[in-house]
């Protein structure tokens, strides 16, 4: 039966809307006190030297990165046995970028309630698309990273430890018996919640459904062009500003500053990702005037890109899946 109750959307929009604004006005007051810092004239005369093209360029890039990624959701999807199309998948995918600025992105399982109302799959049978999906991610951003700091100058401290903790969460999980296992002591330990735990144990199963050579190369290939194709958004950014400071570097920081900021918690890695991406580039010798339009310039064409793209497809998202039949 479709979900009857009413999803109130409208204040639920309108109380994240608040909260993207509130996120977005606090990165440009932090970037903005060190512009004035360095002096406005020269941050102004940086931006200035963008072109309309150019930014076109960059918003492409981050549609590359949007689109590969997506392509892989709907691989993940058919894989799990959903029989939803390739728009239909797209468009969850998508409009769950609306919900990416809340802690640790848990705002994206809407996606889980839009294909429970349209499939009738509960969540414990869909979650896996989660945990796959974000260990994808976590492999690809892992492996860019260790290529470009061996095949660049660049020295960033605490990088070989971001790449081992991504790559251990990645395996964890995707895989079933451990995660199942995880769930069953930590069940015991607090003796509390066995609906949600049992539900744990029910997703981790179906991970088992993502298992094999074919998928994981297929989903990691996707996963390296999207997150290069963003990577070389910032190295285009740079030599742009007359920083060229080479490709890997430029990957090597971008990928690490959105890690960093990720492992930090913070809604969307504000904050978090815009200091380490400033410090980083101050060691490579770029100046604050460069360095800070650069981060602005470049969050806001992918983060906050996406975020654009998943307000405008939400509440698309939402009205398809309640009229969906099941």
């Amino acid at each position: 039966m479709p979900d009857a109750r009413p999803p109130r959307p409208a204040f639920r929009l309108s109380r994240d809307n608040l909260i993207l604004i509130g996120l977005f006005t606090l990165m440009l007051a932090g970037l903005a006190g060190l512009a004035a810092a360095t002096g406005w004239a020269e941050t102004r005369a940086q931006i200035a030297k963008l072109t309309a093209m150019q930014m076109v360029i960059l918003l492409a890039l981050s549609l590359v990165n949007y689109g590969a990624r997506g392509l892989r959701w709907h691989l993940f999807a058919r894989r799990l046995g959903l029989r939803t199309g390739l728009m239909q998948n797209l468009r969850h995918f998508i409009g769950g970028f609306a919900m990416s600025a809340t802690p640790g992105r848990v705002g994206e399982l809407i996606r889980m309630r839009w294909i429970r109302r349209e499939t009738g799959w509960p969540f414990e049978r869909t979650a896996p698309l989660m945990l796959v999906d974000r260990a994808s991610d976590l492999v690809a951003m892992a492996l860019i990273l260790a290529l470009a700091l061996a095949l660049s100058a660049a020295g960033i401290a605490g990088a070989v430890p971001v790449v081992i903790l991504a790559l251990v969460a990645a395996w964890v999980a995707t895989h079933p018996g451990l995660l199942a296992r995880i769930a069953t002591l930590a069940y015991g330990t607090i003796g509390r919640f066995p609906r949600l735990f049992g539900r744990i144990r029910m997703a981790a199963r179906s991970l088992a459904a993502f298992r094999g050579p074919w998928i994981i190369t297929f989903a990691a290939v996707l996963g390296l062009i999207g997150w290069i194709a963003e990577g070389y958004a910032f190295h285009l950014l740079l030599g742009w500003m007359g920083a060229d400071i080479g490709f890997w570097a430029a990957v090597a920081i971008f990928i690490f500053s959105t890690l960093a900021g990720g492992l930090t918690g913070a809604p969307g890695g504000v904050g978090g990702a815009e200091a380490a991406m400033i410090a980083l580039l101050t060691i490579e010798g770029v100046p604050l005037e460069i360095s800070i339009p650069a981060t602005l310039i470049i969050r806001v064409t992918t983060l906050w890109f996406a975020i654009l793209l998943g307000l405008l497809v939400f509440p698309l998202a939402e009205r398809r899946s309640l009229r969906a039949p099941v």
